[in-house]
């Protein structure tokens, strides 16, 4: 297939059809992605508590590197959809490389400036002095392969805004499959513990890596070249228009995981520190998990509703919004629904051997279940603002769920309740964001039923 061809196929194919094509590969990637980190903690659960909590101290940073990885992806990417479906090759070829070798570089440098100063990142990412060890331990090749994994998430999303998601799942799906085979063989084989766990997220990154330049050269793709890199101020602020609410979006994911370990702490019985942090890491990684089916629903929205908008096609984007938002809160509610039953067993998984952990977990889990088919009703509306290059918008919305109403929730609720009102702030948060959505719902809809007028 040629980009002739995916133009017809991205302007013409029945819209509910084209969605769930695009979501299906896309789905797969963010699934296996996102069950490697609960396989990479459950590996680590069985050498210790504060080994669960050192990797849930260190999630944080690679948050931080998400954050810019996203930027660029969907700062570029949304660009490139758009150049695409208005047929103006040379613009997108230009944006594919600013938006690839600029975090390259600005991630290496990241990378050197943080290596000599790990034991001060994971203090300040919240360990405690029992946890500091490990939470080093895991920093250390997860630092240094920064320029890989920030850089892989611009790829695959370039990839998958221009409707190639199936290339992006392979280099995805064949990283997080060789992590969990590094997993066993680093930390059971060879004895490695956290740092082995670490290692093995740096190799198979790199791997990741390679086979997403790869998926950049085939004849559907626009190509990665060097030759391409053209920095302007025009290229980056297209970047900063279409990237700027993921950056908030993960920047406040960032900041609400260093805020959650610092008043799980807190708030913590005396002596139970390590536990609770544990709890809300294993708990945080089975909902990042969850959240992976609606993700892939919307990420396969996307592109449709870039090509579509950008080819003028408003009925199309309107189409395609609603069913994936309609589609993605019925998956997400049934996934919660299993979850809340098997909470039990999923925690155990983890670590059974700390009973503090497994009964926080357990509460901490089911009360996050009850809110979670809200999800995606800001979250679609959110990654359609986005695409269509409404950044104001689009940021007042990605910003909710782990920023405006998360952190002073954060703040206030365990003031008055202790550690039940940490437990509470999430699920609260999630009720408030949905409701905060409903007037950007309402207007998107009337305009693209008048054709954007």
């Amino acid at each position: 297939m040629n980009l002739d061809d995916k133009y017809h196929e991205m302007t013409e194919t029945p819209v509910r059809r084209l969605v769930l094509r695009l979501a299906v590969p896309t789905m797969l990637s963010m699934m296996v992605t996102s069950f490697y980190n609960v396989v990479d903690a459950a590996f680590v659960g069985h050498l210790s508590t504060e080994a669960t909590a050192g990797i849930g101290i260190s999630f944080a940073y690679m948050l931080a590197v998400n954050a810019l990885g996203f930027f660029f992806g969907h700062g570029s990417g949304n660009y490139i959809s758009r150049e695409l479906g208005a047929r103006r090759r040379a613009t997108a070829a230009t944006m594919a490389a600013v938006g690839f070798f600029t975090p390259f570089f600005l991630s290496l440098a990241v990378s050197l400036a943080v290596m000599p100063n790990l034991t001060t990142l994971a203090r300040w990412l919240g360990a405690t002095p029992d946890v500091v060890p490990f939470a080093t331990d895991y920093l250390r090749y997860i630092v240094l392969a920064t320029p890989f994994m920030m850089t892989s998430l611009t790829l695959n999303n370039q990839l998958r805004l221009q409707g190639n998601a199936r290339l992006g799942t392979i280099g995805l799906v064949s990283g997080a499959i060789l992590n969990i085979g590094f997993d066993a063989l680093f930390i059971v084989v060879l004895k490695m513990g956290v740092a082995g766990a670490s290692l093995a997220t740096a190799i198979s990154q790199f791997i990741c890596w390679m086979l997403l330049l790869w998926g950049t050269t085939r004849p559907e793709s626009v190509h990665v070249s060097l030759r391409n890199f053209r920095p302007s101020f025009r290229a980056y602020h297209e970047i900063l228009m279409g990237g700027f609410p993921s950056l908030c979006r993960q920047i406040f994911n960032c900041v609400s995981v260093i805020c959650l370990n610092h008043a799980a702490a807190k708030y913590a019985a005396p002596g139970c520190e390590a536990s609770t942090v544990a709890a809300f890491t294993v708990v945080s990684r089975t909902m990042t998990f969850a959240y992976s089916f609606m993700l892939g629903i919307n990420q396969g929205f996307q592109p449709v509703a870039g090509f579509n908008y950008g080819a003028k096609l408003y009925r199309r984007v309107r189409k395609s919004y609603l069913f994936a938002m309609s589609f993605s809160s019925v998956l997400l509610s049934s996934v919660a629904a299993v979850l809340f039953v098997l909470a039990p067993e999923i925690i155990s998984a983890y670590r059974d051997q700390d009973p503090v952990m497994l009964a926080l977990g357990i509460r901490v889990l089911r009360y996050q279940c009850v809110t979670f088919g809200l999800v995606a009703i800001p979250v679609t509306t959110n990654m359609l603002f986005q695409v269509i290059r409404m950044p104001i918008r689009s940021t007042l919305l990605s910003i909710g769920r782990q920023g405006s109403f998360f952190l002073p929730a954060l703040f206030i609720l365990p003031y008055f309740y202790g550690l039940q009102g940490v437990v509470l702030t999430q699920p609260v948060a999630d009720v408030v964001t949905c409701l905060f959505s409903i007037p950007f719902i309402v207007w998107i809809v009337r305009k693209l039923n008048n054709g954007m007028q």
